[in-house]
């Protein structure tokens, strides 16, 4: 009923936030514009109760250009392979130049792939991009069968071959251990879209290395515990009614739960923002969590399985990882150049975590191998921002640059 009594908790709301909604609307009329300090903090509360909402859909992309060289080029967003679990989407930049191909593999832990809008944003100025767009598994009807961690290796395999030979991989955070498992699994197969480098920023190799709160959290529950409180049936009137999922709007009360004073701080000086009529920096607060309030579920088998084999028996660090069965050996990549990229105050995949891909791609020939670790950025600024822009990716072009 867990799932029942969240709609049903939104649907009470959904009235009010209506409301406040045609009062903005009315108060921006000529008819009746509130004046003076009264007004504005009347206009500015009704705007933060209309944004009292999760939604569950994915925002759009709204990328449509990229500096390419000297000048801004469009972007088109192609789709290139649908599939019920993920679409495979193309930044198509218009330029007559051949560009690196890069698939970026985004997290499928509660957002949608357009949290990575600015590492993309970022990658079109020297690469032809593609993304995995991840379903919320609740619009995906239950013929469609399961998706667990098996089911998401063969997408990125599935999406790689697609891309076709030359191609390179970049996985942020969750997916490196399914990305890196890919590869591994390709490079044994010598399949011949094996990509030619590998990139994995933040991502959870071996989560044993600093445990984090994230960490500590998998650890300390059993998985009947998992099953028990945090899985539930999609409602009826979804596509996917009946499924079993985690839900979005539980992972998203778990991420605000481990920085609620930032949270409270922020919705605060968005506040005050708007009381003053500050409606550049209104603006980018607002940007910031229609995007972070934006969720999606997975599936019940893919998060339990997440739970089990990645965080709580670290299968791949161990070497017990299999894809359908069969034993997934790291040590058969001998050609594929690995770059790892961890931040020094990320608080959930900790320093080691990632980096212990090097040992375990014991097969690769040492100018094969790069580490870079990004002094003073948390687990978000690893891929965006100011320092992923200026300082991180330079190293991700140049590895990518060096195997081309």
């Amino acid at each position: 009923m867990l799932y029942q009594a969240y709609q049903f908790q939104d649907d009470l709301i959904a009235p009010l936030r209506d409301l406040a909604r045609r009062l903005q609307i009315f108060s921006a009329t000529a008819f009746w514009e509130p004046v003076g300090s009264m007004g504005r903090h009347f206009t500015a509360a009704l705007e933060m109760i209309s944004r009292f909402e999760i939604t569950h859909e994915r925002p759009d992309f709204a990328i449509t250009s990229a500096m390419i060289g000297n000048r801004m080029a469009p972007v088109t967003v192609e789709t290139v392979l649908d599939m019920p679990f993920g679409t495979l989407l193309r930044f198509a930049a218009e330029t007559d130049a051949p560009r690196p191909r890069v698939l970026v593999v985004a997290p499928l832990s509660g957002h949608f792939a357009t949290l990575l809008r600015g590492t993309v944003q970022t990658l079109l100025r020297d690469h032809d991009v593609y993304i995995t767009d991840w379903a919320n598994a609740r619009d995906v009807p239950l013929s469609a069968g399961r998706f667990g961690m098996d089911d998401y290796v063969d997408y990125i395999i599935r999406f790689l071959e697609e891309i076709g030979p030359g191609a390179h991989i970049l996985a942020v955070c969750q997916p490196c251990v399914q990305a890196l498992a890919a590869v591994a699994v390709m490079s044994e197969e010598r399949h011949p879209a094996t990509p030619r480098t590998m990139t994995l920023m933040a991502g959870p190799i071996d989560p044993r290395e600093s445990p984090t709160k994230v960490n500590e959290l998998a650890v300390s529950k059993s998985l009947a515990w998992f099953e028990n409180s945090l899985i539930a049936a999609v409602p009826w009137r979804y596509r996917g009614a009946g499924r079993r999922v985690y839900p979005g709007f539980l992972q998203l009360v778990a991420f605000m739960s481990m920085n609620m004073e930032r949270h409270q701080d922020a919705h605060r000086k968005l506040y005050d923002h708007l009381a003053k009529g500050e409606t550049a920096e209104a603006g980018k607060i607002k940007n910031f969590y229609d995007e972070y309030f934006a969720v999606l579920d997975l599936t019940e088998e893919f998060y339990i399985e997440t739970i089990e084999r990645v965080f709580q028996k670290a299968e791949l660090a161990t070497g017990d990882l299999t894809h359908h069965g069969r034993k997934v050996d790291p040590g058969q990549i001998r050609n594929t150049a690995l770059l790892t990229v961890e931040g020094g105050r990320d608080d959930i995949c900790a320093l080691g975590q990632t980096s212990a891909a090097h040992d375990l791609c014991r097969g690769l020939r040492p100018h094969l191998k790069r580490h870079h670790l990004q002094a003073n950025v948390g687990h978000y600024g690893v891929f965006n921002g100011r320092r992923w822009e200026g300082e991180i990716y330079p190293v991700v072009r140049n590895m990518i640059l060096a195997m081309e």
